[in-house]
């Protein structure tokens, strides 16, 4: 089986871009949403990100590149995490890609995560976004 199967998950939030990117880019909220990881990066291109926790009673970090920062419309960046058992090598991390996509006052938040394994990993992946999307609405809409 291929290894480029992509995972997507997309949610309508109403709010709008800005306030959908700040969520999105602010550590602070970012925390808030998605299970309590710390973010750190200065969001410019080539530079670090990494997030830092716990997950069901494991630290962990993960680590990745920024890759595009296109405000109130795109953010793109590698994400790989020790969690999953495979080896820290480029060919086994992830490009994330984040679209805002305007409609009204409200955002669509769309999130396409690439190179899958399998369908399982695919279905486990549109899971967990589906609940971190979920999160960001809940924040972003308070």
């Amino acid at each position: 089986m291929g290894d480029n199967l992509v995972a997507i998950a997309s949610m309508r939030v109403d709010a709008s871009r800005d306030d959908v990117w700040r969520a999105l880019t602010d550590p602070a909220l970012i925390a808030k949403y998605y299970f309590g990881t710390r973010v750190e990066t200065d969001w410019q291109r080539g530079s670090p990100i990494t997030w830092s926790g716990e997950f069901e009673g494991t630290e962990y970090v993960d680590h990745g590149t920024i890759l595009e920062a296109v405000p109130l419309e795109r953010l793109v960046h590698t994400h790989f995490s020790p969690l999953s058992g495979r080896e820290d090598v480029p060919e086994n991390y992830h490009t994330l890609t984040w679209t805002l996509t305007p409609e009204g006052g409200a955002t669509t938040v769309t999130l396409a995560q690439d190179n899958n394994h399998s369908y399982d990993e695919v279905e486990h992946s549109e899971k967990n976004w589906h609940q971190v999307l979920e999160g960001l609405k809940q924040v972003v809409e308070s």
